[in-house]
């Protein structure tokens, strides 16, 4: 190949691979939550680019470390963060951000909840109480969020006020359920953060 009839303007990445197209500006959305909530298939599920994932095998290291219960079948771990995209408009762009769930982990959602507009916490009916310190570090972080309860076929369902009760919860809070194996699920999800967000920006304009 002749490099010196190389046409350097047909080089470069593909539109699905730039982060951030000219002109666009990008805002920054996370999904947070316990182990083995489902974190990892929402970002997945609802991207429109190949997810980046930091999936890996669970061993026989972790026995005795990690706590996991009700999730003794799964055998992978999120031990980074799980990254998509969601271009809105040509003007906008959403990037979602999936925290690790392991809490040996939980010392990276200091750089993943930088500059983050809102988070969406899932939560399993199954095993309510892994999300309690999670939703405590976001009222700590002052990080406004939405409660999204995913639809496991065999989980338990519970009306909203015994889930507020349980979790906590205040009215403001929305409090939505979520199937992240389904698209429209998480966009319907996402759309209700960005509602609450708003309503929160006009609070705050009053």
């Amino acid at each position: 190949m002749d490099y010196a009839d190389f046409d350097r303007r047909t080089a470069g990445p593909r539109d699905t691979d730039v982060l951030l197209p000219h002109g666009a500006r990008g805002v920054k959305v996370v999904v947070v939550g316990g182990f083995g909530v489902g974190k990892t298939t929402m970002v997945g599920t609802v991207s429109e680019i190949p997810p980046l994932t930091t999936e890996e095998t669970m061993t026989q290291a972790g026995v005795g470390i990690d706590h996991n219960p009700g999730a003794a079948g799964k055998n992978t771990t999120t031990v980074a963060m799980d990254f998509g995209r969601i271009s809105i408009n040509q003007e906008l762009i959403l990037y979602l951000f999936g925290t690790p769930g392991q809490e040996r982990f939980w010392f990276l959602w200091n750089g993943i909840f930088e500059g983050a507009l809102g988070a969406v916490v899932l939560v399993d009916t199954r095993r309510i109480e892994v999300c309690f310190e999670v939703i405590t570090r976001l009222e700590d972080r002052r990080v406004p969020f939405i409660v999204a309860v995913n639809a496991f076929p065999e989980a338990p369902q519970y009306p909203e006020e015994e889930l507020r009760t349980a979790l906590a919860l205040s009215d403001s809070v929305p409090l939505v359920t979520c199937d992240a194996r389904d698209r429209a699920s998480c966009r319907d999800t996402l759309l209700s953060l960005m509602v609450y967000l708003c309503t929160l920006a006009a609070q705050e304009t009053a």
